[in-house]
């Protein structure tokens, strides 16, 4: 169903091998969803790709916890990943995760507050908050080129709602491939309703 290399399944399978040998320990995800581990984390990550244009473009994955869908879209070939986990452990996790698939990440263990902003191509986010908060977490990455790329779930309809009283955006709502209650929501032009447009420097962190 991915339709990917030989090579890229190795790497993804190294993956899923680090993820049930680490998450006894530090709860990387549940383990009830363990069993269900390639549509349940792989697919429903990997379905971000295609929805990301081909050539040199940068991510930022917020709250990245176990790398999804970050670290599953850098092995798929995203060629400029940063991962954002202030968890030290799932952050040691994904460093070791990232060795392991030669998978091209950078993982910053600190709150995604306290990054130097920079502009990226495209920002993802998985379970990590309701749409208001998580645009305010996402605004210090975002330029007008930026593509926002969250997956969500039945709530979809209420947290744009509320997120339209503070942000301008523009949106599409996409089908899930794996979850019937699940949404892809992309999310261009962001800008807060009190704030003027404002650009961010191209210097990547180091």
């Amino acid at each position: 169903m991915l339709g990917v290399s030989r090579e890229t399944l190795t790497r993804l399978r190294a993956y899923v091998d680090l993820l049930a040998s680490w998450n006894p320990r530090i709860n990387l995800v549940s383990a009830a969803s363990l069993g269900d581990v390639w549509r349940r984390h792989i697919l429903d990550s990997a379905q971000l790709i295609r929805h990301i244009d081909r050539g040199p473009q940068v991510l930022v994955d917020l709250g990245s916890g176990a790398g999804l869908p970050g670290l599953i879209l850098g092995i798929l070939g995203v060629p400029e990943v940063h991962l954002i986990e202030v968890d030290q452990r799932k952050a040691a996790f994904l460093r070791e995760a990232a060795r392991i698939t030669q998978a091209s990440v950078t993982v910053h263990a600190t709150r995604i507050e306290s990054m130097t902003p920079f502009a990226a191509d495209v920002v993802t986010a998985r379970a990590l908050a309701p749409l208001p908060q998580l645009l305010e977490r996402s605004a210090g990455f975002v330029s007008d080129k930026t593509v926002c790329l969250f997956l969500k779930g039945r709530d979809l309809h209420d947290e744009l709602t509320a997120a339209r009283e503070k942000w301008i955006m523009r949106t599409q709502t996409l089908a899930s491939l794996t979850d019937p209650t699940g949404h892809i929501l992309r999310v261009e032009g962001l800008r807060a309703i009190d704030r003027p447009p404002s650009g961010r420097s191209d210097e990547r962190p180091r």
